[in-house]
């Protein structure tokens, strides 16, 4: 266990020399410097990098005149919040649809789980996106259009989370402002959640389909085991890895996708801050965003792969 754990952080600390000589190497090609240098040679320069980048020196944004880091700071809350919302929701539904093809194989009702999912995973998010404002918020009026919530709200950002700034004010609103975050919150978690649902689920169906032919399963099966402690105490344990695995790719395109689903209902994150960066030529915001994203996706895979060995007794063994 101890292996792996150590080839798990050697590639974490390739993953981050990589990303940080890359985005050196962007700074470098910007107009106007991102940083000041005392040394003309290169490879001074990039440890001088390094040295900034511990110190909390991402550069100033050319819009804001403010810290980059700051401004990541200040954005970043409202992204996470709607990256955890859609994460928890492409999980835990992908798992109960895929759990439920699995025990239907070759049945309408796994057809139809599976087609359905299949569609969702070929939508484009900016198409789906947009046609879920048309019928929901447009047509229906189900959920609003746009915003993390309702201006007759008065809410002060004690931690920039909106869910859990309305609770602090539950003597001001009661759960009426968490109830309005949480309604504004519903719409653009389903966009963002919808391929990852769809691809969680059909991972689910297989991994778990190889697992019920296993020698160890039908030998729980000829002692009289009820399918449902089975599937649930026996064979999804075993059929997590693979689903870890591929969640962790999830959050990759969660992350990608995140951009053009707060553009599109005007969320106040990460992705509309670094897309106002790009069209105004704001490098300095666009490498500190960029660099910050990349260690997050690559911190998360690293706790899922951590998760993995935790859960998979072959590679606890030493080698």
């Amino acid at each position: 266990m101890i292996t792996s754990i150590l080839k798990q952080l050697g590639t974490l600390l390739i993953s981050l020399l990589g990303l940080t000589v890359l985005t050196f190497i962007l700074s470098q090609q910007s107009d106007s410097p991102i940083h000041q240098y005392q040394s003309d040679s290169a490879f001074i320069q990039y440890f001088e990098y390094i040295q900034f980048l511990f110190n909390g020196d991402w550069g100033m944004s050319s819009i804001h005149k403010r810290s980059v880091l700051k401004d990541f700071l200040q954005h970043f809350p409202a992204t996470i919040e709607l990256i955890v919302f859609a994460m928890i929701l492409a999980v835990t539904t992908g798992l109960a649809l895929g759990i439920l093809a699995s025990t239907r194989r070759g049945g309408w009702l796994d057809n139809t789980l599976m087609t359905t999912s299949l569609i969702g995973y070929s939508m484009p998010i900016f198409w789906w996106g947009m046609l879920l404002v048309l019928l929901f918020s447009l047509t229906l009026g189900w959920t609003p259009v746009a915003g993390r919530i309702s201006f007759e709200f008065d809410i002060e950002p004690f931690t920039r989370f909106m869910l859990i700034d309305t609770l602090l004010h539950h003597n001001k609103y009661g759960f009426d402002a968490f109830l309005n975050a949480l309604h504004h919150l519903i719409l653009p978690a389903v966009t963002l959640s919808t391929i990852p649902m769809a691809i969680i689920a059909r991972m689910t169906r297989s991994s778990l389909l190889a697992v019920l032919k296993s020698e160890y399963i039908r030998t729980a099966r000829s002692k009289g085991i009820s399918k449902q402690r089975i599937i649930w105490i026996h064979a999804l344990r075993n059929a997590l890895q693979p689903i870890l695995t591929i969640s962790g790719v999830q959050i990759s395109i969660i992350m990608s996708g995140v951009i053009i689903t707060e553009y599109i209902f005007a969320w106040p994150g990460i992705g509309k801050w670094l897309l106002e960066a790009v069209s105004r030529r704001d490098f300095a915001s666009i490498q500190g965003g960029v660099l910050a994203l990349s260690i997050i996706v690559i911190a998360f895979n690293l706790v899922l792969d951590f998760l993995s060995i935790y859960l998979n007794p072959r590679l606890r063994r030493p080698s």
